[in-house]
């Protein structure tokens, strides 16, 4: 009988030495919450990639605006007023006040012309007559200039500047 006994503790042991099919489970439950929370994290990583690139595009079309409109005339150089009616053209644009409620879809150059890749971000220009920098206080003085971009992702971004007559 003794040697009964250890046969079948050996045969017990023997059971004993594989993955019963609820370990295996468990195992293939937790696997799969890690690498479902490693795949969102990744995912994430990879659709917040192209944010600062989105940023940095939407800063230098409203700098490059921004420059463009302060190197021009404070007041219109044809009658010596402020803020006559607009040119009919951007190209004809001589004043900071012929910028006024422009609304571009799409970043282009002075000529109209579209920058090609940037067909997807829309830029508004508003000039601020009522402005105030400093002691410069009346639209005689200092005209404040918006310019909003805002990106594919629908995000707006507004940088100003000012251009003063003094």
């Amino acid at each position: 009988m003794s040697r009964d006994r250890h046969s079948a503790a050996a045969l017990a042991r023997k059971r004993q030495s594989g993955v019963t099919i609820l370990e295996l489970v468990i195992a293939i439950v937790v696997v799969g919450i890690a690498l479902g929370g490693t795949m969102l994290t990744i995912e994430q990583a990879a659709r917040r990639s192209a944010d600062p690139m989105l940023q940095r595009q939407a800063i230098s079309i409203a700098e490059a605006y921004l420059e463009e409109i302060l190197q021009k005339d404070f007041l219109d150089p044809d009658d010596e007023t402020l803020c006559p009616t607009a040119e009919a053209t951007r190209d004809l644009y001589d004043n900071v006040c012929d910028y006024d409620n422009l609304d571009d879809t799409g970043a282009r150059n002075q000529a109209g012309t579209a920058a090609s890749g940037l067909s997807a971000y829309r830029i508004e220009i508003d000039i601020d007559t009522t402005a105030t920098l400093g002691s410069l206080t009346s639209s005689a003085d200092v005209i404040r200039v918006d310019a909003r971009v805002t990106d594919p992702m629908g995000r707006t971004l507004l940088v100003s500047g000012y251009r003063t007559g003094v």
